[in-house]
């Protein structure tokens, strides 16, 4: 991969801008894994995205008039989309069988992967500062996750491949993709989750036996009002979520705007309290001071 020019790099913006998005993008992740045992991914998917597709046509009519919906470049994109629609996939599928918080920090494990790729592919500087930064971020997520007999169990892979996932897209969102409009970036991300949800449900439909089948294999199920409310929220979150990360890493370096990406493990943890009632202990606000030093770290680095 080419190696990106920095001096076109807007990091104040790009911080805001990731921090404001994990924010978004946490509480409908927990949406999602407080009703994962009512409605299936696919529906999700596919509702959610038609709800957002208004959202995206009046950003691209307001912030990208004048671009083309067509890619600058089709086949970066399509696996752009293949990579973060494989990260959700295995996310989504981890949640109703970790702990929100558990399944929030093993994903960010995702600096480790993100300084690494971007160091072997391309050819970044990464300096003390920087290489402090995640391994003390790193173990700020390891003292919230504190792994053990009941919190580590085989869908803690799931989360681990998300990581890589998402750090390989974001990597390609900066190197191959800099020249697509964000708004562009999201729409085909949001094009994705509906092609990929609508197939898998008519394939889902097709061998369905009439019974409870989990999150992954289920059919549709009929929602209530305040399913819609959950959905439109969702595809609130989708929208914020798609174009934000794209702003994010399209004017940030990626091993630093991947620190910043661990406030999503804050937002969980808040999540957590409000719809959970998890209540965090000192050594998970131990974990996040440790992530917010890495984040002051790794801006000076």
């Amino acid at each position: 991969m080419q190696k990106s020019d920095p001096s076109r790099d807007r990091l104040g913006l790009a911080i805001l801008v990731i921090i404001f998005t994990t924010l978004a993008l946490s509480f409908g992740d927990a949406l999602i894994r407080d009703g994962a045992g009512n409605v299936s991914l696919w529906q999700i998917f596919v509702l959610r995205s038609a709800v957002a597709l208004p959202g995206f046509a009046l950003m691209f009519v307001i912030f990208a008039r004048g671009f083309s919906l067509w890619p600058v470049a089709p086949g970066w994109m399509a696996l752009r989309v293949g990579m973060l629609l494989g990260m959700w996939v295995a996310y989504y599928a981890a949640l109703p069988h970790l702990p929100f918080s558990v399944a929030a920090a093993a994903y960010y494990t995702l600096p480790i992967f993100m300084t690494l790729f971007s160091a072997l592919l391309t050819n970044a500087r990464i300096g003390r500062l920087g290489w402090g930064s995640v391994v003390i971020g790193f173990v700020g997520v390891v003292i919230i996750l504190r792994p053990g007999p009941e919190g580590m169990n085989g869908y803690v892979v799931l989360p681990l491949l998300s990581a890589v996932l998402y750090a390989l897209a974001m990597i390609l969102t900066r190197t191959k993709c800099r020249g697509e409009h964000a708004v562009v970036l999201g729409f085909w991300l949001n094009a994705g989750f509906l092609i990929s949800g609508t197939v898998a449900s008519l394939l889902v439909e097709g061998l369905s036996t009439g019974e409870t089948a989990g999150f992954l294999l289920s059919g549709w199920s009929p929602l209530d009002a305040e399913g819609w409310i959950v959905i439109g929220i969702l595809a609130l979150a989708l929208l914020i979520g798609s174009i934000g990360a794209a702003i994010a890493y399209q004017n940030g370096p990626p091993q630093i705007i991947g620190v910043f990406d661990f406030s999503y493990v804050g937002f969980a943890v808040i999540w957590g309290l409000i719809l959970f009632l998890e209540v965090p202990d000192m050594l998970t606000l131990l974990g996040i001071g440790a992530i917010v030093l890495a984040g002051v770290m790794a801006v000076r680095d």
